[in-house]
């Protein structure tokens, strides 16, 4: 009988693996995938959406014709527990999943009770649903303008998005007229600027600075909110930032059915790994992306988050697939990649400018690092965003 992984989670991670471990064993495996999301979704482009550039049919295409495709078996439901004597796993409508290898690709979820008022006084961009009321709420903004805030919480660990919904905010402003009837504020948690969640690169601050006094926006870095009020954001110290919009990227946590596997996660609720990307505790079980447990290599006065989407998510589901093929032939898993060392690779977007991230590490001790920014680099995130979305939809998960 052929072995089976299950898969869950059909975004980044969970579609790469699904389609890789087939790849890995040309076939010769059962493959089906999990998720209660029907549609993928690329991430990166929701800092456009808020601005009326993108609609939820531009960046989002159906997974099943892809994983049809691909001979991968498709369920579309929510995980609600694993079993990992019974290798098995149950759904919320109680169907009942045998597996002999897992990959756990289910992303993480906001944790919108981080910071009180955070829920239902700001607006974020860390999710389709997110980004599309934080659109409404731009609409009803630019009727009436005023002060901004942008900004990411204590613990979070999407900076990047922070920061490109930062400069494209105001490129927006500047192209309706309102550049002088809004402030902008950008508030981080960041030690310093163009920290990311990944200790920062060469002249990274100087840069993102020089950035910020050609757009006339002030900063607080290394900033705890203890609260987000309707109008204010209150810090730590106890100042008050008023706002008449704010975007504000909160913290994630780990999905809470994960929790309930004695072992499998962290206190956070991430799966803690190996460099082969199998759970700690369980052989048999893998995780990647956002549901994989990373530690940064330092501390920071203001908790921060490490982000682990996009490239990283992508290389840490192929060591997984390569690993679980090498154990269902026989073979020991051999494919190792910590997280710190793989490469950063990121173009952040500003509206008609940008900044390319390259690193020969994501996080420190790193060879090189550097930033170039250029209004080359909108392009190439358009130019990119259409090839990744053509490159997924007809799983062409080998390539770059």
């Amino acid at each position: 009988m052929r072995a089976k992984v299950v898969v869950l989670g059909g975004n980044f991670g969970g579609l790469t693996a699904a389609i890789a471990v087939k790849h890995e064993l040309h076939g010769d495996v059962d493959v089906t995938v999990i998720s209660d999301r029907d549609r993928f979704l690329f991430n990166p482009s929701l800092i456009w959406l808020p601005f009326g550039k993108r609609t939820p049919e531009d960046i989002t295409f159906p997974v099943a014709p892809t994983f049809e495709a691909a001979g991968v078996e498709f369920i579309q439901d929510a995980a609600d527990l694993i079993d990992p004597v019974a290798k098995s796993v149950r759904t919320v409508s109680g169907r009942v999943e045998r597996y002999d290898y897992l990959i756990i690709a289910t992303g993480t979820r906001e944790n919108l009770d981080a910071v009180e008022g955070l829920r239902d006084n700001s607006h974020w961009i860390t999710s389709l649903d997110g980004a599309v009321r934080t659109g409404e709420a731009w609409r009803r903004f630019r009727e009436e303008p005023g002060d901004i805030v942008i900004g990411a919480t204590q613990g979070a660990s999407c900076f990047g998005a922070a920061y490109e919904f930062l400069f494209n905010t105001s490129y927006q402003l500047r192209k309706a007229g309102l550049k002088k009837k809004a402030s902008i504020t950008y508030v981080t948690a960041e030690p310093f600027l163009g920290h990311f969640g990944i200790g920062g690169l060469p002249h990274g601050e100087q840069l993102l600075g020089m950035f910020l006094r050609k757009e006339n926006i002030t900063f607080r870095t290394d900033t705890t909110m203890a609260a987000v009020d309707d109008g204010a954001i209150v810090t730590s110290t106890g100042e008050k930032i008023p706002y008449k919009f704010a975007m504000i990227v909160p913290p994630f946590a780990g999905q809470d059915f994960l929790r309930r596997t004695d072992g499998l996660t962290n206190a956070g609720g991430y799966v803690e790994v190996h460099d082969t990307y199998q759970s700690q505790r369980y052989d048999d079980i893998y995780a990647v992306g956002l549901a994989a447990a990373v530690q940064a290599p330092w501390t920071t006065p203001t908790p921060v988050g490490v982000p682990k989407t996009g490239l990283p998510t992508e290389q840490m589901a192929h060591v997984a697939a390569r690993n679980v093929a090498a154990q269902i032939r026989g073979e020991q898993p051999a494919s190792h990649k910590s997280f710190g060392d793989i490469p950063a690779v990121c173009v952040m977007d500003a509206g008609n400018n940008g900044v390319l991230i390259l690193a020969d590490k994501m996080l420190p001790p790193r060879n090189h690092g550097v930033l170039i920014p250029g209004p080359q680099n909108h392009a190439f995130k358009l130019a990119f965003e259409k090839y990744y979305l053509w490159k997924m939809k007809g799983g062409h998960v080998s390539l770059p």
